[in-house]
């Protein structure tokens, strides 16, 4: 038996899907853990640009593990490559005296400084991030310089904790050992959602009533931001391409930039009877509506994985994701629990709406084959990633 690996975790913020796992991990024998913050904007109410609302998460962000905010220079309300600055990483670490320095991503100042510190410290350096080749700019300029750049950034870390199939391919294309990667799946708080869902169950018909949705006619869901990289309007005209009547209700829920653009389309097509705009709606709200749906559909051209679809498949629903979602190789099988369609294609998306809403036998069908597969994608298995990451950097064993 060995002493346990002294971790510090800097990340950006306090997140509402990194809190659980942080505190499993926490909980876990052999790892000792310290999160540190660069920003805590989130932990109050604030404005998010991207839902176009204020609001305060309701789940808690700094309970359960050890957690700081490092300083900074001025304010530490806004997020950017340069903000907020701070300083004095390099202290914290040598203090702190940390087996690895464990990094997400490395689009902030910060991530670069706090690498060439655990560097100079002799303080091993493990990576997760939600890159992949599909989420690359198109910038020809851009993709030059990180062609020449990334290689030689990737060459410092020690360890990359990969959550996919995609984030893999992308380690791998710009020269990255496979014998440096481990697989640490991205989850959300499963029990959270599954319990929640079970929760709303016997109120299910309840919901429908209260949001005046006709007994027994299919539901479709989207829960995300209204902005133009979600495409939205994609699964509204698909909506309106379906040829069987009476159409399925779709539910949009979120609020953002496009909103307004949305509800005239909406008006437009003449779907004002089957589409509802439900506006924000906090975390402990959502697993009511996922419970509540049919399929869920995720119809992104950008996205660098997209947990919604974990959370909703912890509810046992099928999932329709566009060819553009980073999770869709992972969590969804074609015709199994759901369908991948080419971003944008319109008349696919319409037919994999079809299929899937056929009947309400068929969606639970595949809802709990949803459940099967969502299960690989847990704190537990992430767990084990990071301690197997562990053991090869230090090359120790930690205690059980």
């Amino acid at each position: 038996m060995t002493s346990r690996y002294r971790v510090a975790c800097l990340v950006s913020h306090p997140i509402q899907y990194q809190a659980p796992m942080f505190r499993y991990l926490t909980a876990l024998p052999g790892i000792d853990l310290t999160v540190l913050f660069l920003s805590d904007l989130s932990i109050r109410e604030y404005h998010d640009p991207g839902f176009g609302v204020s609001f305060k998460w309701d789940v808690p962000l700094l309970e359960g593990y050890r957690g700081e905010f490092l300083p900074a220079l001025g304010a530490r309300d806004s997020l950017s490559f340069w903000r907020p600055f701070t300083y004095a990483i390099r202290r914290r670490l040598a203090a702190g005296c940390f087996d690895a320095l464990w990094i997400h991503g490395y689009a902030h100042q910060a991530m670069l400084r706090a690498i060439a510190a655990a560097r100079s410290l002799g303080i091993k350096v493990l990576m997760r991030g939600e890159s992949h080749l599909g989420s690359e700019s198109r910038s020809p300029l851009t993709r030059v310089i990180k062609r020449r750049l990334l290689p030689r950034l990737f060459e410092r870390i020690d360890a990359f904790l990969t959550i996919g199939a995609r984030n893999r391919e992308y380690y791998l294309a710009y020269g990255v050992p496979a014998a440096k990667m481990f697989a640490m799946p991205y989850a959300v708080d499963t029990e959270f959602f599954r319990a929640g869902a079970e929760a709303a169950r016997p109120g299910r018909e309840h919901l429908r009533s209260e949001l005046n949705l006709a007994p027994g006619r299919p539901i479709v869901l989207f829960a995300s931001k209204l902005q133009q990289r979600k495409r939205a309007r994609d699964l509204i005209e698909a909506c309106a391409a379906i040829e069987s009547l009476p159409r399925p209700y779709l539910l949009m829920v979120g609020d953002g930039e496009e909103r307004s653009a949305l509800q005239a389309r909406t008006r437009a097509l003449g779907l004002d009877e089957t589409v509802r705009f439900l506006g924000f709606r906090n975390q402990t709200e959502l697993p009511r509506l996922y419970d509540l749906c049919d399929v869920f559909v995720l119809p992104s051209d950008a996205e660098p994985w997209g947990l919604v679809l974990n959370e909703v498949m912890n509810a046992g629903k099928p999932v329709i994701a566009s060819d553009a979602v980073g999770a869709a190789p992972d969590l969804v099988i074609e015709g199994v629990n759901g369908f991948v369609y080419p971003v944008g294609d319109i008349g696919a998306l319409a037919r994999a709406l079809e299929r899937v809403t056929r009947s309400p036998e068929h969606a639970a069908a595949m809802g709990a084959k949803s459940l099967e597969i969502v299960a690989r994608y847990s704190f537990e298995a992430g767990g084990a990633g990071l301690l197997a990451a562990l053991a090869a950097v230090t090359g120790r064993a930690a205690q059980r």
